[in-house]
């Protein structure tokens, strides 16, 4: 029943030979539902557009153990095949823990392991490194291995040897060629709406996973779960029939190339609460849509647009028409985009909508999980509500506290090994922060901006 792609640290080639195996799936006609372990926005665009099925993210401390197993079943059982790919190194969780890891997620599911191993430079060795990972945890099921940066057939027959005499078997061996490689920039790899002759890589992506994969045995490996009932639907129950019975709220979506971090869920359960979404392309400078009721601004690098957007005066003219008058919900670079300026990275200072009071420059890396603390009751959280979300940037906030402002701090969130404080910009119309949630796994979240919603069409 499926499998997870593992690897033994970050940079081995689990998302490389993901991508083989889904364009392999695709070229037979197979319908392949990927997975992704953790809460990556950049890794899952790439599986999501080469399977051409939106990929789902599993993560333990972002969205529990309960929706990790119903999303797992419920769409994987949906497909033909289902990869899971993984995150980090096998092993790797919150600080030095192996929490909301790989190997906890497979331990979870139940499902066996593919380790993906960097080869350059080993023979012998190998034996070292894999049986490490076999011992470490005998509750985990490694089905096998896939050698990455093999130089030569002379290479590969030394470490199928070496890994014969353990008993591993060898799925594959991946050759050292630059070609492979996947572009990445500052947070990871660069959005997947920057990849170029998708056609002609998933022919070449095809043809390497022929050649060099054991792919009778992956499609052992990736056969489906049991199919189980739609995840939303059984989150939503009773919330579906009712509001299937009052007029739709549509929302208005920001989604272009500076902003395009969300989850599928996000639409899965605005769309189930009878709130269609609508896309919106603040870079093209055209007015939000009439119909729509609320909005939603998603992380992505408007940093490296702020000039574009700095000049689309439509766009932010009509943002701020909509502040204090309709829901805003703004994450991470969406926030961005509500404050007075953006550096560029080449320290241009460029205007944004100039409704929160902060300059945003480049700063210090900011990531983990952020355990969060509802204060006062505004648009998306409740007073002594309980959430987790997770934080991913390079920017420092100049807060320029001499300006009138009125609204308030959210929450209050603490990161590992770290204190609490407040952080963020709400009111009953407005949520706006650096932190990233995934709304399936926060379920009150679309409720109360479906209710926020209705309360305004009431007045």
């Amino acid at each position: 029943m499926a499998c997870v792609i593992a690897a033994t640290s970050s940079g081995s080639g689990k998302t490389l030979l993901s991508l083989l195996l889904l364009a392999w799936a695709r070229s037979k006609g197979l319908n392949i539902q990927p997975f992704k372990v953790g809460p990556d926005y950049l890794d899952a665009q790439y599986l999501s557009k080469v399977a051409n099925n939106a990929c789902r993210n599993l993560d333990l401390l972002l969205c529990g153990p309960k929706w990790v197993t119903e999303s797992f079943h419920g769409y994987g059982g949906l497909a033909d095949l289902v990869l899971v790919e993984g995150v980090m190194g096998l092993f790797d969780g919150i600080g030095s823990s192996e929490e909301g890891s790989t190997a906890a997620v497979a331990k979870h599911l139940n499902l066996p392991v593919v380790l993906v191993v960097d080869a350059s430079g080993q023979a012998a060795s190998i034996a070292a490194l894999v049986n490490g990972f076999l011992r470490h945890d005998p509750a985990l099921k490694i089905a096998g291995v896939v050698l990455n940066q093999v130089n030569t057939s002379r290479h590969r027959a030394l470490l199928t040897e070496v890994l014969d005499r353990l008993g591993v078997k060898v799925l594959g061996c991946l050759p050292r060629d630059p070609s492979f490689a996947l572009t990445s920039r500052n947070l990871g790899l660069v959005p997947a709406h920057e990849l170029k002759n998708l056609d002609a890589k998933l022919q070449k992506w095809t043809s390497l996973a022929i050649k060099n994969l054991d792919l009778p045995e992956f499609h052992k490996l990736l056969l489906p779960p049991i199919s189980s009932k739609d995840p939303i639907r059984t989150l939503y129950e009773k919330s579906i029939d009712k509001f299937s019975s009052l007029p739709p709220r549509p929302v208005a979506i920001a989604e272009d190339d500076a902003f395009h971090f969300r989850y599928q869920e996000t639409k899965d359960c605005l769309e189930a609460l009878g709130m269609p979404l609508i896309s919106w392309k603040p870079l093209e400078d055209v007015p939000l849509p009439l119909e729509a009721k609320g909005l939603i601004i998603p992380g992505g690098f408007p940093e490296q647009y702020a000039f574009e957007l700095s000049k689309c005066l439509r766009s932010l003219s009509d943002i701020s028409s909509w502040f204090g008058r309709r829901p805003i919900y703004a994450e991470c670079g969406g926030m961005m985009l509500l404050g007075e300026s953006i550096s560029d990275s080449d320290g241009t200072v460029h205007e944004m909508a100039g409704l929160l009071p902060f300059h945003a420059s480049r700063g210090n890396l900011n990531i983990g999980y952020r355990f969060l603390l509802g204060k006062d009751p505004s648009l998306i959280v409740r007073e002594g509500q309980s959430l987790v979300g997770h934080e991913f940037h390079r920017w420092d906030l100049k807060i320029y506290d001499h300006k009138e402002c009125s609204l308030i701090k959210p929450w209050t969130i603490k990161g590992f090994n770290s204190a609490f404080r407040d952080e963020g910009w709400a009111n009953n119309l407005l949520h706006a922060s650096w932190v990233h949630l995934h709304w399936a796994s926060s379920s009150s979240i679309p409720l109360n901006f479906r209710i926020a919603l209705d309360k305004l069409d009431a007045l």
